[in-house]
């Protein structure tokens, strides 16, 4: 198993102990675990490209890992009032779209890759989820990047659907 991929499952592996420090109320613990996975996300993504060993697993098992990480701990955050609920609806509701999406895609034996707004969505929401553990509930920041993260992530989704919009003619779905 190559570098990226390691460092997909030891995302993976650090969200359990992320969820954990949480509800231990740990949150500045739980904040550094959980940025430190995010860390992996750029890592992993970075070494598979520049060393040219990107893999069908880590195509498959990088953007889970990611969707894993952000909703767990954004379904931990909304339970106890630090994002509102709303905002993880919007973000799950683009993840089930847009991995419905990929794997008509798939089916057709068509990849989506990630694009830019996607990426961007991403660490928006890292940020969110990182700003929603160390500040306090309420805070003004929090707030804006939950609402800038809940712009992006539709937009982004909304991208996506548009940008391979084709898979719907034809009795694609």
């Amino acid at each position: 198993m190559n570098l990226p991929n390691k460092l997909t499952l030891i995302r993976v592996a650090m969200i359990p102990l992320c969820l954990l420090l949480w509800a231990l109320g740990q949150a500045v613990p739980a904040a550094i675990v959980f940025a430190l996975a995010a860390i992996t996300d750029f890592f992993d993504g970075y070494i598979a490209r520049k060393q040219n060993i990107v893999t069908v697993f880590g195509k498959f098992a990088d953007p889970v890992a990611d969707k894993v990480l952000v909703l767990t701990s954004m379904v931990f955050l909304c339970a106890d009032g630090r994002i509102p609920a709303w905002a993880v609806s919007i973000v799950a509701a683009r993840e089930l779209l847009v991995d419905g999406l990929r794997l008509v895609a798939a089916g057709k034996g068509n990849v989506i890759a990630a694009g830019w707004l996607g990426k961007i969505k991403t660490n928006l929401q890292y940020f969110c989820v990182i700003a929603a553990m160390l500040l306090p509930q309420g805070h003004w920041l929090t707030l804006t990047l939950t609402i800038l993260m809940a712009i992006m992530t539709l937009w982004s989704g909304a991208q996506y659907v548009w940008g391979h919009r084709e898979i719907f003619k034809n009795g694609g779905m």
